[in-house]
């Protein structure tokens, strides 16, 4: 009897161990379910709306223009931030802010992207930490699930006159 118990247990720890590499692989590599928090990219994504972020993009160096990612805070590596890729490496990115009577470039350096929220007033952003590494972005957003009034692939920038110049 006790053989069968622990013969029991065990093959209910392999599976578990088994099952959880698989659920592991497949939220690192392949993508996850998110709920984004606050008003940084309104009116694309708000606050507790729910997307899919993929993670192949950034395993692949598919992140482009455009593209919304999920990536470690540079201020606090506890916390993700939900912003839009501006600018790849080697871009030339015209900065201002309200304070600002003339624009400012900055060079978007090798590895690195340049971030920016779709709601520029209420954003902090690679406009004040400047440009993050290309490592810290943990995946691409591209569908939102929830509200399912706005259920469907995100929408274009409402912002495309702040991406980089070619």
């Amino acid at each position: 009897m006790l053989r069968g118990v622990l013969g029991k247990t065990f093959r209910l720890v392999g599976y578990t161990i088994q099952y959880g590499c698989i659920a592991h692989c497949a939220f690192e590599y392949v993508g996850g379910v998110v709920m984004c928090s606050g008003p940084s990219m309104e009116p694309t994504i708000h606050n507790s709306d729910i997307v899919f972020a993929e993670n192949l993009s950034r395993h692949f160096y598919g992140i482009q223009r455009g593209d919304i990612v999920i990536a470690k805070s540079p201020s606090d590596p506890k916390s993700n931030i939900c912003k839009r890729v501006i600018g790849l490496e080697g871009d030339k990115i015209i900065t201002t802010s309200p304070s600002d009577f003339f624009k400012n470039h900055s060079y978007v350096p090798m590895g690195h992207v340049w971030l920016e929220g779709d709601n520029l007033q209420n954003s902090t952003d690679s406009r004040y930490y400047g440009p993050i590494p290309y490592g810290l972005i943990r995946g691409r957003i591209f569908f939102k699930i929830w509200p399912l009034s706005d259920f469907g692939f995100l929408r274009e920038s409402p912002n495309t006159e702040r991406f980089a110049d070619d």
